[in-house]
C-alpha cells in the first residue's frame, strides 16, 4: 500500500487524560471517526505504533506523552456501481441526506435487485462520502420496504452513521406512517399494539406477533378517516412507531384485523370486486412513511421531515371516499 492510500493520525495522552489509559480506550476517545471493531482490526493488523514500535495489544497501557501513530487505510471503493437517478432530496449536508423515497425503489442491492437501488443512486449523488465501515458508501441506518414510500435518512460518514444508529437503536426517533386499510378497525378509534415480533414459523418471508419468543414491538394507531358502508369499508390509519421491527406495521395491522390494502404478504383477498380492483390497481401496499424526526447526529439540532401522501395513495383515498361515508 502506498503512502497515498493511507491516512496517518498522531495522538499523545495529555494531562487531562487518565494517567495510564488502555490503548484502545484512549484511541476510542480520539477524533478518528471509526468504529470500535475497525479500531480493533487496525491494532490487530499492526497499523498502530507507540513510540515508533508496532503494538498489537488493545489493552496495552500508555504513559503521558507517548507518541501514538495510527495508519488508517483510505476507504475502499465498493463494487456497487453509482447510477444517476432522480432523487427527491428533503435535506442534505456533509453528514446526512434525507430523501422522499418513491414506492418501487429497493434500498440496498440484494439478490434479484443487483442495481438501480437507492444505494446506487446515492453513490452517484453524494460526492462527499468519507467512508462507512471502511468503504466509500452511504450508511443505511434504517430501511423502507421496496413498495413503501416516504421519508428516510442515510449517512455520509462513520461518525454520523454510528451516532444515528445508536439513536435508532434507542428508539429516540419520531416515526409516523399512513396506511389505507380494509376492512377498518372494529375497535376504538385509537390504541396501541404491544407484542413480541419474530419470524413466522412456516412462511420464512413473513414475520408475526404470534410468537412466544421475540423482540418487543410497539405501534400506536389512530383512525384518521373512514370510508364506505356495509361490507365495503376501509379506513385511513396513522401509525406511530416506538420500535422499528421488520414489517412491524404491516404485521400489527393485519393480525389485528385491518390489513394494509394491496399488501402481498399480509393483505386480504377481497371478495368485494370494487375493493379487489382498487388493490390491484394500486399495485403495492398502501403504506407511506409520512414523518421522520431525530436529532442531527453531529450537531444535535432537532430535525423533522414530512412527506405528503404520494399520488397513487391519494388516488386510492379518493376512490375509497367515493364509496360513501361509513359510521
Amino acid at each position: 500500500m502506498s503512502a497515498g492510500d493511507t491516512r496517518r493520525f498522531r495522538f499523545a495522552p495529555g494531562p487531562g487524560d487518565d494517567p495510564r489509559p488502555r490503548l484502545d480506550h484512549f484511541l476510542g476517545s480520539c477524533a478518528l471517526e471509526i468504529t470500535r471493531s475497525q479500531l480493533k482490526r487496525l491494532i490487530d493488523s499492526g497499523a498502530v505504533t507507540v513510540a515508533g514500535a508496532v503494538v498489537t495489544k488493545p489493552g496495552q497501557k500508555l504513559s503521558p506523552g507517548d507518541d501514538i501513530e495510527v495508519f488508517v487505510p483510505a476507504p475502499a471503493p465498493v463494487q456497487t456501481v453509482p447510477q444517476a437517478m432522480a432523487l427527491d432530496v428533503l435535506y442534505e449536508d456533509g453528514h446526512i441526506i434525507v430523501i422522499d423515497k418513491p414506492a418501487g425503489l429497493v434500498v440496498h442491492p440484494a439478490p434479484g435487485h443487483p442495481d438501480r437501488t437507492l444505494v446506487n443512486a446515492l453513490l452517484a449523488h453524494c460526492l462527499d462520502l468519507s467512508g462507512i465501515g471502511g468503504e466509500l458508501r452511504p450508511g443505511i441506518v434504517h430501511r423502507l420496504d421496496k413498495d413503501t414510500s416516504g421519508v428516510m435518512v442515510a449517512t455520509k460518514t462513520d461518525a454520523a452513521h454510528n451516532a444515528l444508529a445508536a439513536v435508532f437503536h434507542a428508539h429516540q426517533i419520531e416515526r409516523e406512517y399512513v396506511a389505507l386499510v380494509a376492512p377498518p378497525p372494529r375497535g376504538p378509534e385509537q390504541g396501541t399494539f404491544s407484542t413480541l415480533h419474530g419470524r413466522h414459523p412456516v412462511h420464512r418471508k413473513k414475520f408475526t406477533s404470534r410468537v412466544t419468543r421475540g423482540k418487543p414491538a410497539v405501534t400506536h394507531y389512530r383512525v384518521e378517516r373512514r370510508f364506505g358502508a356495509g361490507s365495503r369499508q376501509a379506513a385511513q390509519v396513522r401509525c406511530r412507531l416506538e420500535t422499528g421491527r421488520t414489517h412491524q406495521i404491516r404485521v400489527h395491522l393485519s393480525e389485528h384485523g385491518m390489513p394494509v390494502i394491496g399488501d402481498p404478504l399480509y393483505g386480504h383477498r377481497y371478495r368485494d370486486h370494487v375493493l379487489a380492483r382498487l388493490a390491484e390497481n394500486l399495485g403495492r401496499q398502501a403504506l407511506h412513511a409520512a414523518v421522520l424526526g431525530f436529532a442531527h447526529p453531529v450537531t444535535g439540532a432537532p430535525l423533522r421531515f414530512e412527506s405528503p401522501l404520494p399520488a397513487d395513495m391519494q388516488a386510492l383515498s379518493a376512490a375509497l371516499a367515493a364509496l360513501g361515508t361509513g359510521t
